[in-house]
């Protein structure tokens, strides 16, 4: 199996052992608290689960501007959007080293990670503006993720943090959220070797389903990934409930048995 982005093994940061986590989350208790935008929230499952390995946490200014403007981090590492903590209120931790990041997704927003702030750094809106236009191309406010964007926060905490959960994507997408590591550990269980993956925010339609077969049998491969973003859309777009059971019929009906792997992680959608 290829070696993980960035080398060496996974990283995720959400913390396995329960007593561990569940000290953590006692700690938390006594913390300076934010309360997350939904980007920043995605980011933290996705850091929890070891889809953004190598990262230890949330980008500074530096490196946020490195991977606007040359989809690099400071030391090299290929990165194409800023994994970034941005808020309009620091009032809450302003002086404080360890915070606790609370989770906007989920009724009585519960804390969803502990993050250590190596810096709090303010953005102007010329910043806003120039890394804004590096990433989407346009600083046209109708673009959902620009408008996302521009609106996330003048502040920007960077740090390290520790992950004590996966927000709402565990209870509400049981049988398809997985992180990295057991998407992993399950490829290696089926005994594949080459397998085709394909990305989706939306239902498969006849084309997808011919082009996954087609690249499976361009390349002998063993099995088929399917992976689907679970988080949130733009209006109009399908629910990942519906996606979800959608394409779970659709491999039922016109896939050889156990040839497929159906599964998601749990990010907002990036437009």
């Amino acid at each position: 199996m290829i070696r993980p982005h960035g080398g060496g093994i996974l990283k995720p940061l959400f913390i396995e052992d329960s007593e561990e986590r569940n000290r953590l989350i006692e700690e938390s208790a006594s913390l300076p608290d934010l309360l997350l935008n939904s980007a920043a929230a995605a980011n933290a499952v996705m850091l929890g689960a070891g889809y953004f390995s190598p990262l230890d946490g949330y980008m500074n200014l530096a490196d946020t501007l490195s991977v606007a403007e040359n989809m690099k981090t400071n030391n090299g590492l290929f990165w194409p959007v800023p994994c970034v903590n941005r808020t309009d209120d620091i009032s809450r931790i302003e002086g404080s080293s360890v915070i606790a990041l609370r989770d906007p997704n989920v009724t009585g927003n519960p804390v969803l990670a502990i993050q250590n702030i190596e810096a709090i750094e303010t953005l102007d809106v010329e910043k806003i503006n120039h890394i804004t236009k590096q990433i989407f191309g346009t600083l046209d406010i109708d673009h959902p993720g620009v408008k996302t964007f521009k609106n996330s926060g003048k502040y920007l905490i960077s740090g390290p943090i520790r992950v004590l959960n996966y927000s709402y994507f565990k209870s509400e997408f049981s049988d398809t959220f997985r992180t990295a590591v057991e998407i992993r550990n399950q490829i290696q269980k089926n005994n594949w070797e080459t397998v085709v993956a394909f990305q989706t925010r939306n239902p498969m339609h006849r084309a997808h389903e011919e082009l996954c077969k087609i690249a499976k049998d361009a390349v002998n491969a063993d099995g088929i990934l399917i992976h689907m973003l679970l988080g949130k859309l733009k209006p109009g777009d399908i629910p990942a409930d519906i996606r979800n059971a959608a394409i779970r019929k659709m491999v039922e009906l016109y896939f050889p048995k156990n040839t497929v792997m159906v599964t998601g992680y749990g990010f907002d959608m990036l437009y």
